[in-house]
């Protein structure tokens, strides 16, 4: 049964709180300022610092800092114990937080590659203050995210919070702290079991108490909110972000990058599917991507610690390894076909005998290039990481030219927007593709909305196809 329970405890987590605040209009929200309005859409440009631009209509609350005055919200609704999460944009270089209760801060920054965390930095519990202290000690308390899983300026992130609230007995005096049980930042614990003395820098209120409203910061930085979902049912049990297990009686069996990269091979389980022939790659810089080499196309990719083998090597194992990490699903397709006309959708499987797969090849730093044959076509793929910002993929042709009419599958999403100079944003920003200078893609129409593709095009440099994935 260790298993099963597990697999539960697991489901259970991930479940979302089921009440939410209307977005409607700004009714949910005491007095707010002119720099908060609702949206139907709004958009975050990934190089613009701290300028959010937005469509009229519902759904989506956006704080755009003006010349007037500007403000933080405060829900009408007022809480106790949260189990609160929320979806977020910020453009480069914002500032923001959430208050729980108007007193606790939890910050929102941009803070994507960022290798030093602090309690100023994405995720983090803010800290308190206190100008009497020695110079440089002021503020105090605060509590730094345990890893940088912070996306890009301009996607769509989600951060979700446990707390508890302060407790007081009959005649008010306080017989419990207030506690973050949890952060999970896209979907990765960032915290756990953080006790708050009191209430960090910036409290609206002096003193604590059992209730108090949200509070969204306004006065810093642009940003786009949705899905406010909450819930005052919080689990007591304190949480510990290693114990995802197969078996909650054994020991977590995690796999890390160390000083190299590194290549592992499992079962990858993915939405619809089982992956038989995944290759895990860790990169340095906490960027890792799941192979499929039976097709040579990148399925996932992550941002984080490296993989959970728990469910591979403990009790019953079924040879399955977890992305530990926050993850990007992409799809499992075949990453080449050919294209002879804009009508001839793209295969979800090859014919046998197109495709062979040749191994992996490990260079001097440990960065392994997957070759494989497609209709006779020697290929090499190879994806690199120096920023730890995203991923760099080149597709290259050994030998002999690419056939005419062979094209690589880049991306598929619900949409795909151009944003210009090169670069796009998949699926409602949720994750963007580079392309070098001059390069233009063939995006049309698929089974899931659009998909890009880019043709293996024979040049004085070779014959390849190169862009980067950034999330």
């Amino acid at each position: 049964m260790g298993g099963l329970c597990a697999f539960f405890a697991s489901a259970q987590n991930r479940q979302q709180p089921q009440q939410s605040i209307a977005l409607n209009d700004l009714s949910a929200f005491k007095s707010p300022s002119a720099n908060w309005s609702v949206a139907d859409s709004a958009a975050a440009d990934f190089t613009k610092h701290n300028t959010v631009t937005k469509t009229d209509g519902a759904g989506i609350l956006v704080s755009i800092p003006g010349k007037g005055e500007n403000k933080d919200i405060f829900t009408v609704m007022e809480h106790g114990d949260i189990d609160l999460s929320v979806d977020f944009m910020m453009p480069k270089e914002s500032n923001s937080g959430i208050y729980l209760q108007g007193r606790y801060e939890i910050q929102l920054l941009d803070s994507w590659g960022k290798s030093a965390l602090t309690s100023g930095d994405l995720g983090s519990i803010y800290e308190r203050w206190d100008d009497s202290r020695p110079a440089g000690q002021q503020g105090y308390d605060g509590v730094a995210p345990r890893i940088n899983v912070s996306r890009a300026p301009g996607l769509w992130q989600n951060i979700r919070i446990r707390f508890q609230a302060p407790k007081f007995d009959a005649g008010g005096k306080k017989i419990a702290n207030a506690r973050i049980v949890s952060i999970v930042l896209n979907g990765v614990p960032i915290i756990e079991n953080a006790e708050l003395q009191a209430p960090t820098r910036g409290s609206a209120f002096p003193n604590e108490a059992a209730t108090g409203p949200l509070r969204i910061q306004g006065d810093h930085g642009a940003i786009a909110i949705k899905n406010i979902r909450y819930s005052t049912r919080v689990n007591n049990t304190q949480a510990d972000g290693t114990r995802n297990v197969w078996d909650s009686s054994e020991k977590p069996v995690n796999v890390e990058v160390n000083g190299t990269p590194i290549v592992f091979r499992s079962f990858a389980d993915i939405p619809g599917k089982r992956v038989t022939h995944a290759a895990n790659v860790g990169l340095l810089k906490n960027i890792s991507y799941g192979y499929d080499l039976s097709n040579g196309t990148i399925f996932q990719l992550w941002k984080g610690n490296f993989v959970n083998a728990s469910p591979m090597w403990l009790s019953r194992g079924d040879g399955n390894s977890v992305a530990n990490g926050s993850i990007v699903s992409l799809d499992d397709k075949p990453a080449l076909a050919y294209v002879r006309s804009e009508t001839d959708a793209w295969p979800d499987t090859l014919a046998k005998m197109v495709y062979k797969p040749k191994g992996y090849e490990l260079d001097g730093d440990g960065i392994p290039t997957f070759k494989y044959e497609y209709d006779g076509v020697k290929i090499n793929d190879r994806s690199t990481s120096d920023d730890g910002k995203g991923l760099l993929r080149r597709i290259s042709v050994d030998g002999l030219a690419a056939p005419k009419d062979l094209y690589v599958r880049v991306s598929e999403g619900s949409d795909i927007a151009d944003l210009g100079n090169g670069m796009y944003a998949i699926n409602n920003f949720t994750y963007y593709v580079q392309l070098d200078k001059g390069v233009k893609p063939l995006i049309r129409a698929s089974a899931k909305g659009k998909e890009m593709l880019l043709p293996l095009k024979n040049t004085d440099k070779g014959t390849f196809v190169q862009y980067s994935l950034i999330w």
